[in-house]
């Protein structure tokens, strides 16, 4: 029986055991036998990051395998779910900074796409720095330098650092501890992407600025160190114990904008590394060999980076910068490619999505105003007001969190980081294959901004005096004038010459007096000194009064008319006097279509702010944008000086962004913007913003 029984024990431990063990051996095989899992793919939260991750997943893809994702991850959650292997890779891994959470078994790095040249550091605007002769983050250890920094009055500088949960959070409040500058400087941290852009504004506006930032990122483009900004010097190198070993590479060779050459900057150059679940890269091979082969040249990051940031910031934005940049280092792919796995074959992509739901509104905004404005750490706008009253039509209560781009706002709603997301998100549709939207919430389109007529210089009005002068009929006109005087001069001359003192009988001398005698008669204005006597001379005076009293009265109406229709029109009243003329539009955007395809080449700008000053500047004559952005701003910043002209044109709807997935809050969100329309509150809200709706 004891036979028996070990015998049947043995049998059923193998049938349970062979399920188990086939399982892992289809799991373990990856690219070296058996049929090849999909990869499960994450990214990070920081959006300037994702140029990087769909490079990578094209790269798997034309290596021959399925790519699931990418998701977008905290950094404490990603390093957690790659060691247990519920996903296998992310491409935005930053050393030393996150060293922290190597902790995990099972966690490998893989290749370097970006070797030592990811830096990060402290800055101030150019004006301060050679003002004050600051140089030195330990400058600011001086309470009277600190207060130049200091936005909410409570006496020390705000330094717009980084968001809780990232790595450089911690170390820059060891800086604060180790510099002692605990008493003169606070971190300013929450969502990076509003701070950093009201920051920003405020060096525009002429005030001074400190910051945290690093590369790549589109804000070393915009405020250019060594132009705009300088970088900070730390007092000696010191980081959290954790990194204590790279001590020795806080100081760096070639640092534009630097007061010293090596300058201190305090932080350690990063490398940007691929990080992996080690049993995922032993299951495939050829994708270890792929991603320890992949580079990507900071600067193809920052200017990607660049683009993303203006207005191509959709999903589909992103994606299409990572193809065009495979394609255009086509050769060098196919050599990652060969070398991994000479046979390998892309197939296509499968895409994946986490999303949730929270008991609170949590809303995901992209800061355009009049949309979103951001000021003094808080949000306002038309449709963050909007946000709230349907929230409270629903019975919830608001969280904003601010980001760069719609692409961003969209993996938001996907993964459950957000259910609404706002901020003159136009409905199209490509978006709408991708989220839903709500009922729109704005109907506008583009419009026209130009100089106001109060606010022409004596300069701009000689000007338009005399392009009148040599517009419409009025060349032909004084050359009619010049003629007719001419001849009436001769005959007047030639009939008066034998017995009239007033006509010299010399040509040279006669034919000038006559050409005067002309001129006031035609004119009416004749002073007497001048009269024909002969009876010949006489009838052809009369004759003369009469023809130049038409020809002179048709002069002046024709230039008073003129002057006259643009005075009133300005020039450009509407879409058809556009051609011809110099105008401004932001690149990208509907406007630069627009002007394209009516033959106006527009001058292209990255920043409707950027066209702002060209158009006070005299460089150009007008701008062509979304019309509530051109509205608001001529009302505002640039009222007295700018208007807009015309009606809107080319129409466009603006709506809430919602999940596929979420298809009962929607009916929701759609009955609660009906009830605000129907009950009047819409449009009072929208007077409010944009003036009385039509």
């Amino acid at each position: 029986m004891r036979r028996i029984s070990i015998v049947v024990l043995g049998i059923l431990s193998i049938m349970l055991v062979s399920p188990l063990a086939a399982g892992m051996v289809q799991v373990e095989s990856g690219d070296e036998g058996g049929e090849r899992q999909p990869v499960r793919m994450a990214r990070a939260t920081w959006d300037t990051g994702w140029f990087q991750a769909e490079v990578y997943r094209l790269l798997m893809q034309r290596l021959g395998y399925q790519v699931e994702g990418p998701v977008t991850m905290d950094n404490d959650e990603f390093y957690e779910a790659v060691a247990v292997g519920e996903v296998d890779l992310w491409a935005n891994g930053w050393f030393p900074t996150q060293d922290v959470f190597l902790q995990e078994d099972h966690v490998e790095l893989v290749g370097t796409q970006v070797d030592d040249g990811a830096l990060q550091g402290y800055f101030v605007d150019k004006a301060t720095a050679e003002a004050h002769g600051i140089t030195n983050l330990g400058d600011l250890a001086s309470p009277e330098l600190a207060a130049l920094f200091d936005e909410d009055g409570d006496g020390l500088a705000d330094l717009t650092g980084c968001e809780p949960s990232w790595g450089c959070a911690a170390i820059i409040d060891h800086h604060l501890e180790a510099y002692g500058l605990r008493d003169t400087v606070e971190q300013v941290q929450g969502a990076y992407s509003p701070s950093i852009r009201a920051t920003f504004d405020r060096y525009r506006s002429g005030r001074p600025v400190l910051y945290y930032t690093w590369t790549p990122n589109w804000t070393v483009g915009e405020l250019q160190p060594g132009r705009d900004v300088v970088w900070l010097e730390t007092p000696f190198p010191s980081l959290p114990l954790e990194q204590a070993a790279y001590l020795d590479r806080t100081t760096i060779a070639g640092i534009r904008g630097c007061a010293n050459d090596p300058c201190q900057v305090g932080w350690p150059p990063n490398d940007i590394r691929v990080v992996a679940n080690s049993r995922f890269l032993e299951a495939n091979p050829s994708i270890r060999r792929l991603l320890e082969q992949v580079v990507i040249p900071l600067g193809d990051i920052s200017a990607q980076n660049a683009l993303m940031v203006a207005d191509e910031g959709d999903p589909e934005d992103i994606r299409r910068h990572a193809e065009e940049w495979v394609d255009a280092n086509q050769a060098l792919v196919e050599g990652w490619i060969e070398a991994a796995d000479p046979e390998a074959v892309g197939l296509e992509e499968t895409g994946g999505a986490i999303s949730a739901a929270g008991g609170r509104l949590a809303v995901a905004v992209r800061i355009l105003p009049p949309f979103v404005v951001y000021d003094d750490r808080s949000y306002s706008g038309f449709e963050v007001e909007l946000a709230h009253l349907l929230a409270a039509r629903l019975g919830m209560e608001v969280d904003i969190h601010a980001v760069d781009t719609v692409a961003k706002q969209i993996d938001d709603i996907d993964r459950g980081v957000a259910r609404l997301a706002l901020g003159g998100v136009a409905i199209t549709e490509s978006r709408e294959r991708l989220v839903d939207f709500s009922l729109p919430v704005l109907n506008t389109g583009l419009t026209i901004m130009a100089p106001s007529e109060a606010d022409r210089h004596i300069g701009d009005r000689i000007l338009m005096f005399l392009r009148a002068i040599f517009s419409s009929d009025l060349p032909w006109l004084l050359v009619v004038f010049g003629v007719a005087v001419l001849i009436s001069a001769h005959v007047i001359w030639w009939l008066e010459r034998h017995h009239n003192a007033d006509f010299a009988v010399p040509y040279r001398q006669g034919i000038w007096d006559s050409f005067y005698w002309s001129v006031v008669t035609m004119s009416t204005v004749g002073y007497g000194d001048k009269v024909a006597r002969g009876d010949k001379g006489r009838v052809f005076a009369l004759i003369w009064i009469a023809l130049g009293t038409l020809v002179f009265a048709s002069f002046t109406a024709s230039i008073a008319s003129s002057l006259a229709v643009s005075e009133l029109r300005g020039e450009i009243a509407g879409p058809s006097d556009l051609p011809g003329h110099r105008v401004a539009t932001v690149s990208q955007t509907s406007g630069a279509a627009y002007l394209s395809s009516i033959g106006v080449g527009p001058v292209l700008v990255q920043d409707v702010g950027d066209a702002y000053s060209l158009l006070q500047a005299g460089e150009v004559d007008a701008i062509v944008f979304d019309a509530p952005v051109l509205h608001f701003h001529a009302s505002r910043e640039g009222a007295g000086e700018l208007v807009t002209v015309g009606p809107d044109f080319e129409q466009v709807q603006y709506g809430f962004v919602l999940s596929q997935d979420d298809a009962d809050f929607r009916e929701q969100v759609n009955l609660a913007l009906l009830d605000l329309i129907e009950s009047g509150v819409y449009r009072q809200l929208h007077d409010r913003w944009f003036g009385p709706l039509g």
